[in-house]
């Protein structure tokens, strides 16, 4: 029983770690690189910044039921970096990116392998958070009933 529950630890951890690198990585290319985020590279900062507080308060009190917000917020990240990462691949909608903002949305300040962009990059983050809480809420299921 101590190994379920060690596991399930060790994935929360996961967790906020995950969201602790996606929040230092957007620092870092803010405040560093100097580049300037769009508006929904802002808005995936808003949905990624308290998932550190949300996962940190979880992994302390070492229960995932404290952590129901950031799967929330989690899945509506996913969809605002898919969106977002489809205005730049997508040449048929880059046109509504450039109308975005102050930054246009379709602004690829990296573009890695042809296709690895900063919402890209958020999206993964948002994606790892999103599935390994599922799988917690799962297991926890199994475990209970």
């Amino acid at each position: 029983m101590a190994n379920g529950q060690d596991k399930k630890e060790t994935i929360l951890f996961l967790v906020w770690a995950q969201s602790v690198i996606a929040t230092l990585g957007s620092l870092f290319f803010s405040e560093i690189m100097h580049f300037i985020p769009c508006e929904l590279c802002w808005y995936q900062r808003i949905l990624m910044y308290p998932l550190v507080v949300i996962y940190g308060y979880a992994v302390f009190k070492k229960d995932i039921q404290f952590a129901l917000p950031g799967l929330i917020m989690s899945g509506i990240g996913v969809l605002v970096s898919s969106y977002h990462y489809t205005l730049q691949k997508v040449p048929t909608l880059q046109q509504a990116g450039e109308s975005c903002g102050i930054i246009p949305c379709t602004t690829e300040y990296i573009n890695v392998f042809g296709f690895i962009t900063i919402p890209f990059l958020a999206l993964v983050a948002f994606l790892i958070i999103f599935f390994l809480h599922v799988t917690l809420l799962v297991q926890q299921r199994r475990r209970n009933g």
